[in-house]
């Protein structure tokens, strides 16, 4: 199994690239959706959150509301960080969970892991390779604002809490520039998911060892 880290960061692109990537034969783990299970009401994640941040933070059905959370979080970097040492340990657990669970069911499988923090966190150095997502900050900032209906301030706020795009290039072996038309950027991640095949069969051929 060859397991790879899909990062970029808010608004970047790379939910479509693992889109493509999914349908080029991937299993696909999505971190933010691991995230909204941890704020689930039935997780353990869940009353440590309304302890640290307030009932402000509910819905009128007692779900968190992750907007006013993130008005919250986004604004103090002590309270970011306090939220992740909440949330980060059970996103992490259950990464490795599905990672193993796809790994049994399929010993050959290319598993893709979506993060946008894969790289401020360390976790990157969990992955065979790093796939990294790359636009203008405008282009993350009109994709944010007409995506989730943040205001630019909002939006530069979550930005600040990120390293900026350029700066994680360094750490990736693939690197896909989502400011192109859907068609290159669907071409060049099926180049990708080419190279993570190459990666695959050369990490099977060593784990066979040598033909005798």
């Amino acid at each position: 199994m060859l397991v790879a880290g899909l990062t970029g960061g808010f608004a970047s692109g790379k939910s479509f690239i693992g889109q493509v990537l999914e349908e080029c034969g991937c299993r696909l783990i999505r971190a933010d959706d691991l995230g909204h299970e941890a704020l689930a009401v039935d997780s353990p994640v869940y009353r440590g959150v309304l302890t640290e941040f307030g009932n402000d933070i509910l819905k009128s059905d007692g779900t968190i509301d992750r907007r006013r959370l993130g008005a919250l979080v986004f604004a103090d970097t002590e309270r970011l960080a306090r939220l992740n040492e909440l949330v980060h340990p059970y996103v992490f657990a259950r990464q490795e969970e599905r990672i193993a669970e796809l790994g049994a069911r399929d010993p050959n499988a290319i598993v893709v892991v979506e993060a946008a923090i894969m790289i401020e966190t360390g976790s990157y150095k969990r992955y065979d390779a790093i796939i990294l997502a790359v636009c203008d900050v405008e282009t993350q900032i009109a994709r944010a604002m007409k995506r989730d209906g943040l205001s630019r301030e909002e939006v530069l706020s979550r930005l600040d809490r990120q390293m900026p795009l350029a700066e994680k290039i360094p750490y990736a072996q693939f690197v896909i520039d989502t400011d192109q038309t859907r068609e290159e950027v669907i071409t060049r991640t099926q180049q990708v998911y080419e190279s993570l095949r190459a990666m695959q069969q050369s990490k099977l051929e060593i784990s066979r060892g040598p033909l005798l």
